[in-house]
């Protein structure tokens, strides 16, 4: 059982959290994402009812939950009514203000606190934070403004122009070559204040997902080994193929964040693999993790329902693995020549499919994902990429 005890009894757990909430109490989600989704799915089958607060009126996750309050995430009003119906509240992005977060947090339990979000939502707090934390870091540079530009920069080219706040799966970010490359690039991003990455040679890319409780206990799963395409991540296969020690440093160092940060709740590191085997710290998503989505299916506790036990104050799960497994993405270009014959996928007795319920699709958007289990990670590999490919060609995608 990957859990770390670090309290003598429920007792401390209870006292830590302010109180346990018992199942058939409200919790608050903001946000309607897929990630929502899974969320608000788990904490139902705990026998928890969850209201999401998220604008749009066709969300992933307002279609399972038990409420739905249309309004964006600084409305007043529907901040105000989420707080009154709901014992604790929780995110499914980095991007939710921490104003709101923190007006919450004076009515009723948040998790995570908005303190520990906004290190992850800014890239330059957040390289800061994983350096001073005794994490090894790409090297990079900050470019707050076009005067920055004027620096030398050389050692950092070729890089990778990244906008500190609003980038995910690739969003908000330009590769660069040359200095004239660079100060376009900067214009292009608007002029927002920057990090400027050297791009390092991968051997491959890394993540770990852990939780923190209010009592202290920390958890972590498996290591995902993460392919990604145009800066969205396809595969995840767990666990990881590197060696045991590299695991583990990785884990180490994610349960080192989430106690730096004091964090509360579900946590992803992203890491970098080089060719010498040193890792280097990428990203924090203070969240569950799309390469964390194989848990629903091959661990004991999944990711989600390990959120739910955060929040409620619960004790932590077992995050065990049942065996090995793979994930992959499923994206909106699979919808090319209509709905995706599905039976390429169920055809592994072993598969689980997961769609978002998501009514448009477009090319580069999650519209759901599957996880293989096996024997063996080449198995599971090799099935799930089997299936992979049977949809894309039924889509016309050439390989």
């Amino acid at each position: 059982m990957s859990v770390v005890s670090a309290a003598p009894a429920l007792e401390a757990a209870a006292h830590a959290a302010g109180r346990m909430i018992e199942p058939g109490a409200f919790l608050g989600l903001l946000g309607g994402g897929q990630l929502g989704r899974m969320f608000t799915m788990a904490a139902q089958s705990m026998g928890y009812r969850v209201i999401v607060l998220d604008p749009g009126s066709h969300s992933p996750a307002g279609s399972v939950a038990d409420e739905h309050i249309a309004a964006g995430y600084l409305d007043t009003h529907g901040l105000q009514a989420l707080a009154a119906r709901c014992a604790a509240v929780t995110t499914e992005f980095e991007n939710v203000p921490a104003e709101s977060l923190r007006f919450l947090a004076r009515h009723c339990r948040v998790s995570p606190a908005a303190d520990s979000v906004a290190v992850a939502q800014d890239r330059i707090l957040e390289k800061r934070f994983l350096a001073a934390a005794g994490l090894e870091v790409a090297p990079y540079a900050v470019i707050a403004t076009a005067a920055d530009l004027e620096q030398d920069l050389a050692h950092l080219l070729p890089g990778i122009l990244k906008r500190s706040r609003l980038g995910y799966d690739g969003k908000g970010q330009m590769r660069v070559e040359r200095r004239e490359e660079l100060v376009a690039a900067f214009a292009q991003l608007g002029g927002e204040p920057c990090v400027l990455e050297q791009r390092v040679a991968l051997q491959l890319e890394l993540s770990c997902v852990v939780a923190r409780g209010f009592d202290d206990r920390l958890a972590s799963w498996p290591v995902a080994e993460n392919r990604h395409a145009a800066g969205i991540l396809d595969v995840s296969i767990v666990p990881a193929r590197v060696p045991a020690h590299l695991a583990q440093a990785a884990r180490e160092a994610a349960l080192a964040v989430a106690a730096r940060l004091d964090y509360r709740g579900v946590l992803c590191v992203e890491f970098f693999v080089l060719p010498d085997g040193r890792l280097l710290a990428n990203e924090i998503a203070p969240r569950p993790h799309n390469s964390g989505h194989y848990t629903i299916d091959a661990c004991i506790t999944s990711q989600f329902e390990q959120q739910a036990r955060v929040l409620c104050g619960m004790p932590l799960g077992d995050t065990a693995l049942h065996g090995p497994a793979v994930m992959v993405n499923v994206l909106g270009e699979l919808w090319a020549r209509g709905e995706p014959r599905w039976e390429h996928v169920l055809h592994y007795p072993r598969a689980k499919l997961h769609l978002y319920g998501k009514h448009e699709a477009r090319p580069g958007r999650k519209m759901g994902h599957y996880t293989v289990l096996a024997d063996s990670v080449e198995e599971a590999l090799r099935d799930a990429m089997a299936a992979r490919e049977a949809l894309r060609a039924d889509a016309g995608i050439r390989a």
